[in-house]
Protein backbone atom coordinates (compact mmCIF):
# COMPACT_ATOMS: atom_id res chain seq x y z
CA UNK A 1 0.00 0.00 0.00
CA UNK A 2 2.83 2.35 0.89
CA UNK A 3 3.87 2.08 -2.87
CA UNK A 4 1.07 3.41 -3.92
CA UNK A 5 2.51 7.26 -2.57
CA UNK A 6 5.37 6.98 -4.75
CA UNK A 7 4.94 9.76 -7.26
CA UNK A 8 5.72 9.22 -11.20
CA UNK A 9 7.30 12.70 -11.61
CA UNK A 10 10.80 11.95 -11.99
CA UNK A 11 13.42 14.46 -9.88
CA UNK A 12 16.97 13.78 -9.63
CA UNK A 13 18.37 13.33 -6.26
CA UNK A 14 22.22 14.04 -5.58
CA UNK A 15 22.25 12.53 -2.08
CA UNK A 16 18.74 10.97 -0.70
CA UNK A 17 18.62 7.08 -1.58
CA UNK A 18 15.04 5.45 -0.91
CA UNK A 19 15.08 1.40 -0.39
CA UNK A 20 18.33 1.40 -1.93
CA UNK A 21 18.99 -1.35 -5.43
CA UNK A 22 21.63 -3.23 -3.34
CA UNK A 23 23.27 -4.36 0.30
CA UNK A 24 26.88 -3.47 1.76
CA UNK A 25 30.28 -4.28 1.43
CA UNK A 26 30.86 -7.02 3.51
CA UNK A 27 27.99 -8.93 2.51
CA UNK A 28 29.98 -9.38 -0.78
CA UNK A 29 33.48 -9.40 0.93
CA UNK A 30 31.86 -12.94 3.38
CA UNK A 31 30.48 -14.68 0.06
CA UNK A 32 34.17 -14.37 -1.19
CA UNK A 33 35.28 -15.71 1.72
CA UNK A 34 33.50 -18.21 1.81
CA UNK A 35 34.88 -19.55 -1.50
CA UNK A 36 38.08 -20.41 0.03
CA UNK A 37 38.74 -23.91 1.44
CA UNK A 38 38.60 -23.85 5.03
CA UNK A 39 38.67 -20.23 5.54
CA UNK A 40 36.47 -18.54 7.95
CA UNK A 41 35.29 -14.91 7.57
CA UNK A 42 35.48 -12.66 10.22
CA UNK A 43 33.88 -9.22 10.34
CA UNK A 44 36.01 -6.61 12.14
CA UNK A 45 33.04 -4.57 14.02
CA UNK A 46 30.18 -5.36 16.21
CA UNK A 47 27.94 -8.71 16.68
CA UNK A 48 24.57 -6.96 15.05
CA UNK A 49 26.84 -5.81 12.03
CA UNK A 50 27.98 -9.80 11.51
CA UNK A 51 24.39 -10.87 12.29
CA UNK A 52 23.23 -8.66 9.52
CA UNK A 53 25.45 -10.25 6.65
CA UNK A 54 25.20 -13.84 7.93
CA UNK A 55 21.63 -13.32 7.94
CA UNK A 56 21.49 -12.30 4.48
CA UNK A 57 23.76 -14.75 2.95
CA UNK A 58 21.68 -17.53 5.45
CA UNK A 59 17.88 -16.35 4.09
CA UNK A 60 19.26 -16.33 0.55
CA UNK A 61 20.92 -19.78 0.19
CA UNK A 62 18.77 -21.34 3.12
CA UNK A 63 22.05 -23.03 4.49
CA UNK A 64 24.11 -21.75 7.71
CA UNK A 65 26.57 -19.48 7.25
CA UNK A 66 29.66 -19.88 9.58
CA UNK A 67 31.94 -16.27 10.12
CA UNK A 68 32.84 -14.87 13.63
CA UNK A 69 33.27 -11.22 14.50
CA UNK A 70 35.29 -9.19 16.84
CA UNK A 71 32.49 -8.11 18.83
CA UNK A 72 32.87 -4.32 19.79
CA UNK A 73 31.37 -2.48 22.92
CA UNK A 74 30.90 0.77 23.03
CA UNK A 75 34.79 0.64 24.36
CA UNK A 76 36.21 -1.14 21.40
CA UNK A 77 33.88 1.57 19.68
CA UNK A 78 35.58 4.82 21.59
CA UNK A 79 38.83 3.18 21.53
CA UNK A 80 39.24 0.99 18.38
CA UNK A 81 39.10 -3.09 18.20
CA UNK A 82 42.76 -4.33 18.65
CA UNK A 83 42.13 -5.73 21.43
CA UNK A 84 39.02 -7.77 20.22
CA UNK A 85 40.34 -9.08 17.45
CA UNK A 86 43.77 -10.18 19.07
CA UNK A 87 41.50 -11.77 21.39
CA UNK A 88 39.33 -13.13 18.68
CA UNK A 89 42.21 -14.55 16.76
CA UNK A 90 42.83 -16.88 20.38
CA UNK A 91 39.32 -18.04 20.15
CA UNK A 92 39.04 -18.79 16.53
CA UNK A 93 42.30 -20.95 15.47
CA UNK A 94 41.19 -22.59 19.42
CA UNK A 95 37.84 -23.28 18.90
CA UNK A 96 37.10 -23.87 14.85
CA UNK A 97 40.55 -24.04 13.21
CA UNK A 98 40.40 -22.68 10.06
CA UNK A 99 43.57 -22.39 7.59
CA UNK A 100 42.68 -18.73 6.83
CA UNK A 101 41.06 -16.31 8.73
CA UNK A 102 39.52 -13.52 6.04
CA UNK A 103 39.01 -9.85 8.33
CA UNK A 104 36.89 -7.83 6.47
CA UNK A 105 36.17 -4.27 7.89
CA UNK A 106 32.98 -2.66 8.64
CA UNK A 107 31.54 1.14 8.88
CA UNK A 108 32.61 1.19 12.52
CA UNK A 109 36.31 0.00 12.48
CA UNK A 110 36.70 2.32 9.39
CA UNK A 111 35.78 5.26 10.79
CA UNK A 112 37.27 4.78 13.90
CA UNK A 113 40.27 4.51 11.78
CA UNK A 114 41.76 0.85 12.81
CA UNK A 115 44.64 -0.07 11.60
CA UNK A 116 44.05 -3.73 9.83
CA UNK A 117 47.84 -4.66 8.83
CA UNK A 118 49.80 -3.10 11.39
CA UNK A 119 46.82 -5.15 13.78
CA UNK A 120 47.48 -8.33 11.84
CA UNK A 121 51.97 -7.47 12.32
CA UNK A 122 51.38 -7.26 15.87
CA UNK A 123 49.45 -10.77 15.62
CA UNK A 124 52.12 -11.82 14.37
CA UNK A 125 54.75 -10.78 16.89
CA UNK A 126 52.54 -12.15 19.67
CA UNK A 127 52.08 -15.79 18.17
CA UNK A 128 48.42 -15.18 18.19
CA UNK A 129 48.39 -17.17 14.81
CA UNK A 130 49.91 -19.91 14.71
CA UNK A 131 52.23 -21.88 12.32
CA UNK A 132 50.79 -22.62 8.93
CA UNK A 133 47.95 -20.53 9.30
CA UNK A 134 46.89 -16.94 7.54
CA UNK A 135 45.12 -14.12 8.11
CA UNK A 136 44.28 -11.83 5.41
CA UNK A 137 42.52 -8.05 5.43
CA UNK A 138 39.80 -5.99 2.80
CA UNK A 139 39.33 -2.77 3.46
CA UNK A 140 35.01 -3.00 3.19
CA UNK A 141 32.83 -0.12 4.65
CA UNK A 142 29.25 0.29 4.49
CA UNK A 143 29.30 3.63 3.89
CA UNK A 144 30.43 3.47 0.47
CA UNK A 145 30.51 0.93 -2.55
CA UNK A 146 27.82 -2.07 -2.55
CA UNK A 147 28.01 -6.18 -2.23
CA UNK A 148 29.69 -6.19 -5.56
CA UNK A 149 33.01 -3.89 -4.62
CA UNK A 150 33.01 -5.76 -1.20
CA UNK A 151 33.93 -8.90 -3.19
CA UNK A 152 35.78 -7.56 -5.41
CA UNK A 153 38.02 -6.01 -2.06
CA UNK A 154 38.47 -9.61 -0.82
CA UNK A 155 39.22 -11.43 -4.10
CA UNK A 156 41.64 -8.82 -4.64
CA UNK A 157 42.85 -9.31 -0.84
CA UNK A 158 43.34 -12.79 -1.64
CA UNK A 159 45.19 -12.33 -4.71
CA UNK A 160 47.73 -10.07 -2.27
CA UNK A 161 48.14 -12.30 -0.28
CA UNK A 162 48.50 -15.74 -1.74
CA UNK A 163 48.94 -16.00 -5.96
CA UNK A 164 52.84 -16.04 -6.14
CA UNK A 165 55.12 -16.68 -9.21
CA UNK A 166 57.76 -19.26 -8.93
CA UNK A 167 58.80 -18.05 -12.90
CA UNK A 168 57.51 -20.90 -14.28
CA UNK A 169 54.43 -20.42 -15.83
CA UNK A 170 52.12 -23.47 -16.26
CA UNK A 171 48.95 -24.22 -19.31
CA UNK A 172 46.57 -23.65 -16.37
CA UNK A 173 44.33 -20.66 -16.97
CA UNK A 174 42.55 -18.75 -13.94
CA UNK A 175 38.92 -18.42 -13.80
CA UNK A 176 37.87 -15.35 -11.53
CA UNK A 177 33.57 -15.08 -11.44
CA UNK A 178 32.19 -11.81 -10.28
CA UNK A 179 29.30 -12.06 -7.04
CA UNK A 180 27.42 -15.20 -8.95
CA UNK A 181 25.70 -18.04 -7.25
CA UNK A 182 27.44 -21.29 -6.86
CA UNK A 183 25.53 -22.88 -9.37
CA UNK A 184 26.84 -20.35 -11.88
CA UNK A 185 30.57 -21.35 -11.03
CA UNK A 186 29.76 -24.39 -11.09
CA UNK A 187 28.31 -24.03 -14.90
CA UNK A 188 31.56 -22.21 -15.96
CA UNK A 189 33.14 -25.15 -14.55
CA UNK A 190 31.10 -27.67 -16.57
CA UNK A 191 32.22 -25.53 -19.53
CA UNK A 192 36.02 -25.75 -18.87
CA UNK A 193 35.90 -29.20 -18.42
CA UNK A 194 34.06 -30.10 -21.03
CA UNK A 195 36.32 -29.03 -22.96
CA UNK A 196 39.55 -30.43 -21.63
CA UNK A 197 40.92 -26.69 -19.91
CA UNK A 198 43.25 -26.57 -16.89
CA UNK A 199 42.23 -24.40 -14.63
CA UNK A 200 42.11 -22.42 -11.30
CA UNK A 201 38.68 -21.19 -10.12
CA UNK A 202 38.68 -18.68 -7.52
CA UNK A 203 36.52 -18.19 -5.12
CA UNK A 204 34.44 -21.02 -5.67
CA UNK A 205 31.62 -20.95 -3.65
CA UNK A 206 30.39 -24.74 -5.62
CA UNK A 207 29.95 -27.46 -2.51
CA UNK A 208 30.06 -24.52 0.30
CA UNK A 209 26.75 -22.76 0.53
CA UNK A 210 24.55 -25.15 -1.64
CA UNK A 211 26.14 -28.71 -0.01
CA UNK A 212 23.93 -31.59 0.21
CA UNK A 213 21.93 -32.49 3.19
CA UNK A 214 23.22 -35.81 4.40
CA UNK A 215 23.34 -35.74 8.16
CA UNK A 216 26.67 -34.37 9.02
CA UNK A 217 27.37 -31.17 10.36
CA UNK A 218 30.63 -29.73 8.02
CA UNK A 219 31.85 -26.60 9.60
CA UNK A 220 34.16 -26.21 6.59
CA UNK A 221 32.48 -27.91 3.37
CA UNK A 222 34.69 -29.89 1.02
CA UNK A 223 34.60 -27.19 -1.65
CA UNK A 224 36.05 -24.16 -2.25
CA UNK A 225 39.71 -22.68 -3.82
CA UNK A 226 42.83 -24.42 -1.69
CA UNK A 227 45.31 -22.10 -0.48
CA UNK A 228 47.63 -24.44 -3.06
CA UNK A 229 45.53 -23.52 -6.01
CA UNK A 230 45.77 -20.07 -5.16
CA UNK A 231 49.86 -19.92 -4.66
CA UNK A 232 49.67 -22.33 -8.33
CA UNK A 233 47.34 -19.13 -10.02
CA UNK A 234 50.32 -16.73 -9.76
CA UNK A 235 52.26 -19.08 -12.50
CA UNK A 236 48.99 -19.22 -14.40
CA UNK A 237 48.96 -18.92 -18.50
CA UNK A 238 46.04 -16.75 -18.34
CA UNK A 239 43.23 -15.08 -16.39
CA UNK A 240 39.84 -15.00 -17.68
CA UNK A 241 38.12 -12.51 -15.59
CA UNK A 242 34.39 -12.98 -16.06
CA UNK A 243 32.32 -9.63 -15.22
CA UNK A 244 34.29 -6.37 -15.08
CA UNK A 245 32.77 -4.64 -12.04
CA UNK A 246 33.48 -7.71 -9.64
CA UNK A 247 36.49 -8.88 -11.12
CA UNK A 248 38.96 -6.17 -12.63
CA UNK A 249 40.48 -5.01 -10.10
CA UNK A 250 41.65 -8.24 -8.39
CA UNK A 251 42.94 -9.61 -12.69
CA UNK A 252 44.56 -6.54 -12.83
CA UNK A 253 46.46 -6.84 -9.34
CA UNK A 254 47.25 -10.63 -10.45
CA UNK A 255 48.64 -9.52 -13.48
CA UNK A 256 50.88 -6.81 -11.95
CA UNK A 257 51.77 -9.04 -9.30
CA UNK A 258 52.50 -11.68 -10.81
CA UNK A 259 52.65 -10.85 -14.22
CA UNK A 260 49.07 -12.87 -15.27
CA UNK A 261 48.28 -11.34 -18.59
CA UNK A 262 44.34 -10.82 -18.33
CA UNK A 263 41.19 -10.87 -20.30
CA UNK A 264 38.15 -9.53 -19.07
CA UNK A 265 34.63 -10.72 -20.55
CA UNK A 266 31.43 -10.58 -19.88
CA UNK A 267 29.73 -13.20 -17.89
CA UNK A 268 28.29 -16.50 -20.01
CA UNK A 269 25.04 -15.70 -20.07
CA UNK A 270 22.63 -15.79 -23.29
CA UNK A 271 24.67 -17.81 -26.67
CA UNK A 272 26.81 -14.66 -27.76
CA UNK A 273 28.56 -13.91 -24.43
CA UNK A 274 28.92 -17.56 -23.67
CA UNK A 275 29.92 -18.46 -27.16
CA UNK A 276 32.86 -15.80 -26.34
CA UNK A 277 33.60 -17.38 -23.37
CA UNK A 278 34.03 -20.80 -24.69
CA UNK A 279 36.00 -19.61 -28.02
CA UNK A 280 38.52 -17.73 -25.60
CA UNK A 281 39.10 -20.98 -23.93
CA UNK A 282 39.37 -22.89 -27.55
CA UNK A 283 41.89 -20.69 -28.73
CA UNK A 284 44.09 -19.76 -25.38
CA UNK A 285 44.12 -23.27 -24.35
CA UNK A 286 44.74 -24.88 -27.54
CA UNK A 287 41.55 -27.18 -27.17
CA UNK A 288 38.35 -28.11 -29.19
CA UNK A 289 34.83 -27.28 -28.40
CA UNK A 290 33.45 -30.57 -26.90
CA UNK A 291 30.23 -32.21 -29.09
CA UNK A 292 28.35 -32.20 -25.50
CA UNK A 293 28.84 -28.27 -25.70
CA UNK A 294 27.44 -28.10 -29.08
CA UNK A 295 24.46 -30.28 -28.23
CA UNK A 296 23.27 -27.97 -25.72
CA UNK A 297 23.86 -24.94 -27.51
CA UNK A 298 21.98 -26.48 -29.93
CA UNK A 299 19.00 -26.92 -27.77
CA UNK A 300 19.05 -23.54 -26.43
CA UNK A 301 18.70 -22.46 -30.16
CA UNK A 302 15.91 -24.40 -30.77
CA UNK A 303 13.60 -23.15 -28.12
CA UNK A 304 14.79 -19.66 -28.51
CA UNK A 305 13.24 -20.42 -32.01
CA UNK A 306 10.50 -22.55 -31.68
CA UNK A 307 9.21 -19.66 -28.74
CA UNK A 308 10.02 -16.47 -30.08
CA UNK A 309 6.83 -15.42 -30.94
CA UNK A 310 5.89 -15.30 -26.79
CA UNK A 311 9.20 -13.32 -26.34
CA UNK A 312 9.28 -11.20 -29.24
CA UNK A 313 8.16 -7.48 -28.25
CA UNK A 314 8.06 -7.90 -24.96
CA UNK A 315 8.83 -5.20 -23.30
CA UNK A 316 11.20 -5.78 -19.83
CA UNK A 317 12.72 -3.77 -16.79
CA UNK A 318 15.74 -5.26 -14.89
CA UNK A 319 17.45 -3.93 -11.60
CA UNK A 320 20.18 -5.86 -10.05
CA UNK A 321 24.11 -5.84 -10.07
CA UNK A 322 26.21 -4.38 -13.13
CA UNK A 323 27.88 -8.01 -14.48
CA UNK A 324 24.67 -10.09 -14.32
CA UNK A 325 22.55 -7.11 -16.17
CA UNK A 326 24.95 -6.68 -18.67
CA UNK A 327 23.95 -10.55 -19.27
CA UNK A 328 20.46 -10.79 -18.80
CA UNK A 329 20.32 -7.74 -20.88
CA UNK A 330 21.91 -9.16 -23.86
CA UNK A 331 20.24 -12.21 -23.44
CA UNK A 332 16.80 -10.68 -23.37
CA UNK A 333 17.66 -8.86 -26.98
CA UNK A 334 18.58 -12.43 -28.32
CA UNK A 335 15.14 -13.25 -27.18
CA UNK A 336 13.61 -10.29 -29.56
CA UNK A 337 12.64 -7.91 -26.24
CA UNK A 338 12.93 -4.94 -25.45
CA UNK A 339 14.48 -3.12 -22.86
CA UNK A 340 12.81 -0.02 -21.10
CA UNK A 341 14.54 0.22 -17.91
CA UNK A 342 18.21 -1.22 -16.39
CA UNK A 343 19.14 0.39 -13.17
CA UNK A 344 21.86 -0.78 -10.47
CA UNK A 345 22.85 0.47 -6.82
CA UNK A 346 26.63 -0.82 -7.67
CA UNK A 347 28.34 2.38 -9.16
CA UNK A 348 29.78 0.73 -12.46
CA UNK A 349 31.53 3.65 -14.38
CA UNK A 350 30.79 4.96 -17.92
CA UNK A 351 31.50 1.88 -19.17
CA UNK A 352 28.74 0.04 -18.02
CA UNK A 353 26.17 2.46 -19.74
CA UNK A 354 27.91 2.10 -23.33
CA UNK A 355 27.86 -1.17 -22.77
CA UNK A 356 24.25 -1.84 -22.14
CA UNK A 357 23.60 0.97 -24.66
CA UNK A 358 25.53 -1.26 -27.23
CA UNK A 359 23.17 -3.79 -26.52
CA UNK A 360 19.89 -2.54 -26.01
CA UNK A 361 19.72 1.08 -27.72
CA UNK A 362 19.63 4.98 -27.09
CA UNK A 363 16.21 4.53 -25.58
CA UNK A 364 16.82 2.09 -22.77
CA UNK A 365 16.79 4.14 -19.37
CA UNK A 366 20.03 3.61 -17.67
CA UNK A 367 20.76 4.36 -14.14
CA UNK A 368 23.29 3.22 -11.74
CA UNK A 369 24.72 4.42 -8.42
CA UNK A 370 23.35 5.36 -4.77
CA UNK A 371 19.98 7.03 -6.71
CA UNK A 372 19.27 4.47 -8.68
CA UNK A 373 17.74 2.91 -5.89
CA UNK A 374 13.85 0.91 -5.79
CA UNK A 375 12.35 3.85 -5.85
CA UNK A 376 13.26 5.57 -8.34
CA UNK A 377 12.71 1.91 -10.07
CA UNK A 378 9.29 2.02 -9.22
CA UNK A 379 8.97 5.45 -10.95
CA UNK A 380 10.53 4.41 -14.31
CA UNK A 381 7.78 1.51 -14.11
CA UNK A 382 5.00 3.52 -13.79
CA UNK A 383 6.27 6.03 -16.58
CA UNK A 384 6.77 3.09 -18.98
CA UNK A 385 5.01 -0.16 -18.08
CA UNK A 386 7.10 -3.51 -18.63
CA UNK A 387 5.48 -6.84 -19.66
CA UNK A 388 8.20 -7.81 -16.94
CA UNK A 389 10.41 -7.35 -14.67
CA UNK A 390 13.86 -9.17 -13.84
CA UNK A 391 15.07 -8.76 -10.30
CA UNK A 392 15.41 -9.72 -6.38
CA UNK A 393 13.32 -10.85 -3.78
CA UNK A 394 12.36 -6.82 -3.40
CA UNK A 395 10.81 -6.28 -6.66
CA UNK A 396 8.44 -8.37 -5.16
CA UNK A 397 5.99 -5.47 -3.81
CA UNK A 398 5.96 -3.37 -6.94
CA UNK A 399 5.47 -6.41 -9.28
CA UNK A 400 2.31 -7.06 -6.86
CA UNK A 401 1.13 -3.38 -6.79
CA UNK A 402 1.50 -3.29 -10.31
CA UNK A 403 0.56 -6.13 -11.45
CA UNK A 404 3.74 -6.80 -13.77
CA UNK A 405 5.25 -10.64 -13.79
CA UNK A 406 8.36 -10.75 -11.77
CA UNK A 407 11.27 -13.20 -12.78
CA UNK A 408 13.31 -13.35 -9.81
CA UNK A 409 17.17 -12.97 -10.50
CA UNK A 410 20.11 -11.40 -8.77
CA UNK A 411 21.05 -11.61 -5.10
CA UNK A 412 18.91 -11.53 -2.62
CA UNK A 413 16.31 -13.88 -3.02
CA UNK A 414 14.42 -14.78 -0.18
CA UNK A 415 10.98 -16.09 -1.33
CA UNK A 416 11.75 -18.69 -4.11
CA UNK A 417 14.53 -21.71 -4.03
CA UNK A 418 16.32 -22.99 -6.46
CA UNK A 419 18.77 -20.39 -7.34
CA UNK A 420 21.91 -22.13 -5.42
CA UNK A 421 21.54 -25.40 -7.46
CA UNK A 422 20.07 -24.27 -11.10
CA UNK A 423 21.91 -21.61 -13.21
CA UNK A 424 21.48 -18.91 -15.26
CA UNK A 425 24.99 -18.73 -16.91
CA UNK A 426 26.46 -21.03 -20.24
CA UNK A 427 24.17 -22.49 -22.75
CA UNK A 428 22.14 -24.99 -19.77
CA UNK A 429 21.49 -22.12 -17.47
CA UNK A 430 20.28 -19.45 -20.23
CA UNK A 431 17.84 -22.60 -21.35
CA UNK A 432 16.81 -22.61 -17.61
CA UNK A 433 16.28 -18.95 -17.73
CA UNK A 434 14.70 -19.11 -21.01
CA UNK A 435 12.19 -21.67 -19.26
CA UNK A 436 11.49 -19.09 -16.18
CA UNK A 437 10.59 -16.20 -18.78
CA UNK A 438 8.75 -18.39 -20.68
CA UNK A 439 6.81 -20.06 -18.10
CA UNK A 440 5.63 -17.11 -16.58
CA UNK A 441 4.45 -14.88 -19.73
CA UNK A 442 2.42 -17.73 -21.13
CA UNK A 443 0.76 -18.29 -17.52
CA UNK A 444 -0.07 -14.75 -18.18
CA UNK A 445 -1.38 -15.37 -21.03
CA UNK A 446 -3.74 -18.27 -19.74
CA UNK A 447 -4.75 -16.37 -16.83
CA UNK A 448 -5.75 -13.13 -18.78
CA UNK A 449 -7.11 -15.18 -21.56
CA UNK A 450 -10.93 -15.07 -22.41
CA UNK A 451 -12.72 -18.75 -21.37
CA UNK A 452 -13.75 -19.40 -25.02
CA UNK A 453 -9.92 -18.49 -26.09
CA UNK A 454 -7.85 -20.91 -23.55
CA UNK A 455 -5.52 -23.12 -25.76
CA UNK A 456 -4.62 -26.56 -24.78
CA UNK A 457 -1.53 -26.24 -26.75
CA UNK A 458 -0.41 -22.47 -27.40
Amino acid sequence: MLLRHTPETLIERSALTINPAKTCQPVGAMYAALGIHKCMPHSHGSQGCCAYHRSALTRHYKDPIMATTSSFTEGASVFGGQANILEAFTNIFTLYDPDIVAVHTTCLSETIGDDMPQIINKAISENKIPPGKTVIAASTPSFKGSHVTGYSNMVSAIVKHFCKSSGKRTDAINLIPSFIEPSDMSEIKHIAESMGVNYIMFPDTSDVVNGPMDGKFRMYPKGGTTKEELEAAGDSMLTIALGRTGTLDCAKLLDTKCKVPAEVIDLPIGIEATDAFVDLLRTRAGVSVSDELLVERGQLVDVLCDMNQYTYGKKVSLVGDPDILVGLVRFCKEAGMEILHVVTGTKAGPKFDRKIREIAGEKTVIKAGAQADMFYFHQLVQNDRPDLILGNTYCKYIARDMDIPLIRTGFPIYDRIGHSYFPITGYRGSLRLLEKILDTLMDRIDRDAAEEKVELVM
